[in-house]
């Protein structure tokens, strides 16, 4: 009787999900500061929901790495409605620690890291079969490996669909090195993570 009320409720954790993040992108759509920039930021958002969905009957994350995945993408979503240089948090935290710019972008950088780390190493597990004593290892890769493809991709994205916006889509307030700052956030994302990960997996093991 409890394993069935346990599957029920893994069985409705994905569509509350799904729903819950489906209503805050709505609302996010609707008069955005710059339409031309949301679109250009939610290009990769409709290919990730799209490559989830049409995957999810061969394989299927852990209810925690759906959870991961979409308060990433209700992040996304906050800095696609304002772009990224104008969110209001941004300013918030600007003011606070007395920095000269909007660092936004810079946490949800880290946040690439710090979040999808953990649903790549449930990818690299349970559907890869990789060894885990390399899971680790391949996951911290993988983060910095897509956190430079994006980069790349955003680049020529910008300069292919609307060049005009390129300095509102890729955020770079000014700053050349910029990209390569976003790649940083995301590997000491993915660090911390990993640390962490690791740790809880190893207590796991111990108690075994």
């Amino acid at each position: 009787m409890n394993g069935e009320r346990s599957h029920s409720r893994g069985d409705r954790f994905l569509p509350i999900v799904a729903g819950c993040y489906a209503v805050l992108w709505i609302v996010l759509a609707i008069r955005p500061v710059d339409r031309g920039d949301w679109f250009l930021e939610n290009l990769l958002v409709f290919v990730t929901i799209g490559l989830l969905t049409l995957t999810l009957r061969r394989f299927r994350f852990s209810n925690f790495s759906y959870a991961l995945l979409a308060v990433f993408l209700a992040l996304h979503a906050l800095g696609a409605h304002y772009t990224y240089a104008q969110v209001p948090a941004g300013f918030w935290l600007r003011d606070l620690l007395h920095l000269e710019r909007n660092h936004f972008d810079r946490v949800i950088h880290f946040c690439f890291g710090l979040l999808l780390l953990y649903p790549v190493r449930d990818l690299l597990t349970r559907h890869v079969g990789a060894r885990p004593s390399w899971v680790p290892w391949l996951a911290l890769g993988s983060i910095i490996a897509m956190s430079s493809f994006f980069e790349i991709l955003e680049a020529i994205i910008a300069q292919v669909v609307h060049p005009d916006l390129g300095a509102a889509y890729l955020g770079t307030q000014g700053d050349i090195w910029d990209a390569q700052k976003d790649m940083v956030a995301a590997v000491f994302g993915a660090i911390i993570a990993t640390v962490l990960t690791t740790g809880r997996r190893g207590r796991v093991k111990g108690r075994d």
